[in-house]
């Protein structure tokens, strides 16, 4: 089974983003001829060469028309690596899509301009991707051919974007200088650029190493389904379904349920395919135990001496993504955290964050639609907590507004708060 790779882009309007993801796809061979057609002959229209824009451009139409598009998802696969690309878009206005869309995300790729340089909006995505703590951001310097392939038109932009990136929490930083118009360094290394030694783009994304990228080390099961068969055959069957969401599960394992505190281990792991002797996330399996305990949905099963925070009270940075209303304290909304549900009530908005400066402004009183701040909470229900810089899936959450069922927050948790 080939390895999937989910990556983000995001870039300014002009910067070639569109062109870009043209242009690793017909590279890559992973377009169909239908749609090869289709692009040259809107191409011609336009008395044009083949504009590979246009490859990605289909929802263009459905834009004008005054429908919004939040993210578009593309699938290209290669012989070394499947690939799932989440085409964000650049405005502000849209931060909350691109939050969305890079959540899931296991690396970003950043388009800056060579003629421009680093600017606000190349910042805000960077300092996006490390906010959700994306671990590889590979930095794509267009437009290259514009600059007469320089080096030091290059070198410039990196100093520029490693000098932002210091006060960024990033651990895997690289910079491909690129022309997705020319398709230099982009399937295909570059004759024009002899200077640089590096990999072409589709090269790096086929190699960067994601494994170690999950959290291996903590055992956390959260319990989507019981799966209880009504057939005479498995009348005594007795399983939890569910994604695993961090660490390394195996038979014979000692086990604890959270919230009630029991104890047993393993009995077997069990998949679509039959039995296997080790699950790992994002693994979705079925887990069976050697004791009858009361286990329901919004459980979770995790190692004895390894367990998350059980806490009402979090302190969490969130991306509001509602246009209707504002988050103020005292509002209360559901929350959705792994596979648990229930209501919380804001106690403090400690900070609003400016996404462009990184100043923080604490006499706050609210945050509105694309804004993120800092805010503690307390809930309904304890719930079974990671800091999201240990575990993307357990830190993670939602808010839902109850009156219109409407997720109106992304939320990333920094840890337990004061009671």
């Amino acid at each position: 089974m080939s390895e999937i790779l989910r990556f983000a882009t995001a870039g300014s309007v002009d910067d070639g983003k569109s062109t870009l993801i043209g242009r690793l796809l017909y590279d890559s061979k992973s377009i169909f001829e239908d749609q090869i057609d289709a692009v040259e002959k809107a191409s011609e229209k336009r008395g044009m060469e083949m504009d590979l824009s246009l490859v990605t451009d289909g929802l263009r139409a459905e834009r004008e028309q005054g429908i919004t598009i939040d993210v578009a998802y593309r699938y290209f696969a290669t012989p070394k690596r499947k690939f799932i690309i989440a085409d964000t878009p650049g405005h502000i206005q849209y931060t909350r899509n691109m939050v969305t869309g890079a959540s899931t995300a296991d690396l970003a790729l950043i388009l800056v301009d060579a003629r421009n340089g680093v600017i606000e909006q190349s910042r805000r995505h960077s300092f996006i991707a490390s906010l959700l703590r994306i671990p590889h951001i590979v930095v794509c310097v267009n437009k290259m051919d514009l600059v007469d392939y320089s080096e030091e038109a290059f070198e410039k932009v990196k100093e520029e974007f490693r000098e932002f990136a210091m006060r960024l929490d990033v651990p895997d930083l690289s910079f491909i200088p690129v022309s997705a118009l020319k398709g230099d360094n982009v399937v295909d290394k570059s004759d024009a650029m002899p200077w640089y030694e590096g990999p072409s783009l589709l090269t790096h994304l086929e190699t960067v190493h994601t494994a170690s990228d999950r959290n291996m080390v903590d055992v956390r099961f959260p319990v989507q389904y019981v799966i209880r068969p009504m057939s005479d055959e498995y009348h005594d069957y007795r399983g939890y379904a569910g994604t695993v969401a961090g660490g390394v599960m195996k038979p014979g394992d000692d086990v604890v349920v959270l919230p009630s505190g029991f104890e047993s281990t393993i009995k077997s792991i069990d998949t679509i395919d039959g039995p296997i002797e080790e699950a790992f996330a994002p693994m979705a399996v079925t887990v069976r135990l050697n004791d009858e305990i009361d286990i329901s949905r919004g459980d979770m099963i995790c190692r004895p001496n390894n367990q998350p925070v059980v806490t009402q009270d979090v302190d969490a940075m969130i991306c509001w993504m509602d246009e209707t209303a504002s988050l103020q304290p005292r509002k209360k909304y559901a929350i959705k955290q792994t596979t648990r549900a229930a209501r919380i009530m804001v106690k403090d908005i400690n900070y609003r964050l400016d996404i462009n400066t990184l100043h923080r402004d604490e006499d706050a009183t609210e945050i509105s639609l694309n804004e993120i701040g800092r805010i503690s909470f307390r809930s309904t229900l304890p719930l079974f907590i990671d800091e999201y810089r240990r575990n993307r899936e357990t830190g993670s959450f939602v808010l839902i507004d109850e009156a219109t069922n409407s997720t109106v927050a992304a939320g990333m948790i920094l840890g337990e708060s004061a009671g």
